[in-house]
């Protein structure tokens, strides 16, 4: 049996194949898993659990399936979907976990994250990340019209690219460094666990890392992003397999 996680999936009304390709998926390959772990950014944005996107009503349906099915679905939240509720997940009938979480994949413990709190590099990003995950903040976001947290994701959204653009023209090489990883951070994180492998996405960079923490053999394994194809890791007792779609 195979356990398998995927994230950054993004699934935004404007790019409806790769909801497609994700509901087979669901209903394919993730029928025979032990389980499926999905390590945020679902969504491209995610305003509320109010919110009436189809995107976000298939894709309870079809998880609500798999989990009928034997299969649980568990779910870490990503930079763009902070906002998904314990509404949500009943609906899907996933599980929320903590970011980190610590799960034991076939007798070995493993640190599972997001992995936007490990790009501490960008410290822009990391004060906004603070500012947007503070329980006060969130509470007066969804107190707000649905209407205008839309509005406020889409601003935040062309933010976003116009920084990241402007970032690519000053200095390409010290963008990739700064929105990537920071292997000192990485290194205490694991140091911090005593664990020997992470599994994270949110760089979009996917590859399997090898380095030594404390003397110790470690790995740092990093999903792909569903842009334009379909990323997945599969684990099993064997070892582990990260692929396209």
């Amino acid at each position: 049996m195979t356990t398998l996680f995927i994230s950054d999936l993004h699934l935004d009304p404007e790019r409806p194949q790769i909801t497609d390709l994700l509901v087979e998926f669901l209903r394919g390959e993730a029928r025979g898993a032990d389980a499926l772990y999905i390590l945020g950014d679902l969504f491209e944005a995610w305003v509320g659990d109010d919110d009436p996107s189809a995107a976000g009503a298939t894709v309870a349906t079809e998880v609500r399936a798999l989990v009928d099915s034997g299969v649980p679905v568990f779910f870490i939240r990503g930079n763009r979907d902070f906002l998904l509720g314990e509404d949500y997940a009943r609906r899907a009938g996933m599980s929320i976990l903590p970011d980190p979480a610590v799960v034991s994949l076939y007798g070995r413990p493993t640190l599972l994250m997001h992995g936007d709190t490990l790009c501490t590099d960008d410290l822009p990003y990391q004060q906004f990340r603070a500012q947007v995950r503070d329980p006060r903040w969130q509470a007066q976001m969804l107190a707000q019209p649905l209407a205008a947290r839309l509005a406020f994701a889409k601003q935040a959204r062309e933010a976003s690219m116009k920084r990241q653009s402007e970032m690519k023209g000053d200095d390409r090489a010290q963008f990739e460094t700064i929105t990537d990883v920071s292997p000192t951070t990485v290194q205490a994180t694991l140091h911090r666990y005593g664990i020997d492998t992470l599994i994270h996405g949110h760089t979009h960079r996917p590859a399997i890392h090898e380095l030594e923490v404390d003397g110790r053999a470690c790995r740092r394994i990093v999903l792909g992003d569903w842009y334009e194809q379909g990323s997945v890791l599969r684990v099993d007792a064997d070892g582990v397999k990260l692929d396209r779609l």
